[in-house]
């Protein structure tokens, strides 16, 4: 063979070689949900949610020239002791970019500090609701599509001077959920004029209440705010409080938002007697869409957080395909210019649009199931309040806090 042979063969094995497509590259994101624990109840629709959103990028393309997003799920049980290990195994062992999760706001902080912030990790919580999680020293690496308690427990108290409510009695779980989130009511209830009779700390787990709704009845409020889970010490002291009588009305907050809270409790002691808040959706065109989607699914559109968890689980996605690999390095970059304006608006479900997008280099903005996804320095979002209650022993939602 002649040498302008050789040379012809090498130039042609470069063109070839040039011409040959990236492969596919499939990504690893982990949902750390909190299975077990005091809000197993509300989990599973909360995992569906953030499920539906990867299944839905799965079918319209795929990711990262084709690939897939393979989901491994870890429990962390509300716990931050649980978390911790679970996250680890995610973050080193699964090797996966980002995380759904955790759910409660202690075992997000224990993820994220155990596994998720060392190993650089971006983590996106669903229903996270604490103050706490504001000042986490996180590198940019923890975000939450749900709005603060600092937030919600303004609303709760707002609401409730709204209904002519001018006495409470609050017993709250003792951790970081349950205390801020009624550190932040009982300032706000007594700034609108209200009377905190007894604010009383309780452990989680315990078998009986009854010394602490000794203590809360005897301040003389009818009126009993319970700040807990429903899976939780917040079913043990709804019922033993119903069985001693001394109380006419209950109030929660989102954890107290699930079915396993009223089964089994006297419909007549519930219906119409318990009044509740959680985050909820806008209206508008992007719920509009995920309400489609999660119907066409078989899912519940208003279950507690699944909105929120499909949002988490969609701007994730949208984050990986515009930092342009599975690496972790850039992704918190990628996740706050995908989430904010400017940008060509997508909303849920429109991922086929996104990736067109996406690759002709248009900027993008994700208007989620729970609202424009805007974080702020500290990773929280705006959004709304609604008020539930019980009616035929059901949770039912009765529409936004003014």
């Amino acid at each position: 063979m002649n040498k302008s042979s050789i040379l012809g063969l090498a130039v042609a094995a470069t063109v070839l070689g040039l011409a040959v497509p990236a492969l596919a590259e499939d990504v690893k994101l982990g949902i750390l949900g909190d299975l077990t624990g005091p809000i197993e109840s509300l989990a599973p629709p909360i995992v569906a949610g953030a499920q539906l959103a990867f299944d839905q990028v799965n079918a319209q393309g795929g990711i990262l020239g084709g690939g897939k997003i393979v989901t491994i799920t870890g429990d962390s049980a509300c716990d931050p002791s649980v978390a911790g290990p679970a996250a680890d195994k995610l973050v080193n062992t699964d090797q996966v970019t980002a995380i759904v999760g955790a759910f409660c706001t202690g075992a997000t902080i224990g993820a994220a500090t155990a596994a998720g912030i060392p190993g650089g990790v971006v983590q996106i919580s669903p229903s996270a609701s604490a103050p706490a999680l504001t000042t986490l020293e996180d590198n940019d690496l923890v975000f939450r599509t749900t709005p603060s308690d600092a937030f919600q427990g303004v609303k709760l108290a707002d609401l409730l001077t709204q209904k002519g409510i001018k006495d409470v009695a609050v017993t709250y779980v003792n951790n970081d959920y349950g205390k801020g989130l009624a550190d932040v009511f009982v300032a706000q209830f007594t700034a609108n004029g209200g009377t905190v009779s007894a604010n009383v700390a309780h452990e989680d787990g315990k078998a009986d209440y009854r010394a602490e709704l000794g203590q809360l009845s005897s301040s003389g409020s009818q009126n009993l705010v319970i700040l807990a889970y429903a899976s939780g010490s917040g079913k043990t002291v709804l019922q033993q409080a119903i069985e001693g009588g001394e109380f006419t009305a209950f109030v929660g907050g989102d954890g107290m938002i699930g079915d396993d809270l009223v089964t089994g409790l006297d419909p007549a002691a519930v219906n119409g007697k318990i009044i509740a808040t959680r985050a909820g959706a806008y209206t508008g065109a992007s719920a509009d869409a995920y309400k489609k989607l999660a119907t066409d699914a078989g899912q519940d559109p208003a279950a507690t957080y699944a909105p929120q968890a499909y949002d988490a689980a969609f701007l994730l996605a949208l984050a990986v395909e515009k930092n342009g690999s599975a690496k972790r390095e850039g992704l918190s970059a990628a996740l706050r210019e995908i989430a904010s304006a400017p940008g060509e608006k997508i909303l849920p479900g429109e991922w086929a649009k996104a990736l067109e997008l996406i690759k002709a280099g248009t900027d993008i903005d994700y208007d989620g199931a729970g609202g424009p996804a805007d974080f702020d320095k500290a990773g929280d979002v705006d959004g709304i309040i609604v008020e539930v209650g019980v009616t035929d022993g059901k949770f039912v939602e009765v529409g936004p806090v003014k």
